[in-house]
């Protein structure tokens, strides 16, 4: 009877260790959860600041090359046109 109550308690603690780690490791998860969140907020914005940051580029270099050289005009005016094509095909096919 005794070896019985020895196989019994040890079964108890068992079954207390494994439920501690069992919530430990929830805790982790829901902590990682949290982190993974915030670290997917960060990327975003950063993301977002990044593509803010092409875009005032682009301004500039647009800005840049009319002040500049005529080769700079020449390549301002040969984006401007293929723009302007770009909107043309767009509304032609709006109009389809």
């Amino acid at each position: 009877m005794r070896n019985v109550e020895f196989i019994v308690e040890s079964l108890e603690l068992k079954i207390v260790n494994v439920l501690a780690h069992l919530d430990a490791l929830k805790a982790e998860n829901q902590r990682l959860k949290l982190e993974s969140a915030a670290q997917k907020e960060k990327a975003e914005a950063q993301r977002a600041a990044l593509d803010k940051k092409e875009a005032d580029l682009e301004a500039l270099r647009i800005a840049s090359s009319m002040l500049g050289s005529n080769d700079d005009k020449r390549a301002s005016k040969l984006k401007i046109n293929s723009l302007i094509r770009d909107i043309n095909d767009c509304l032609a096919s709006l109009s389809d």
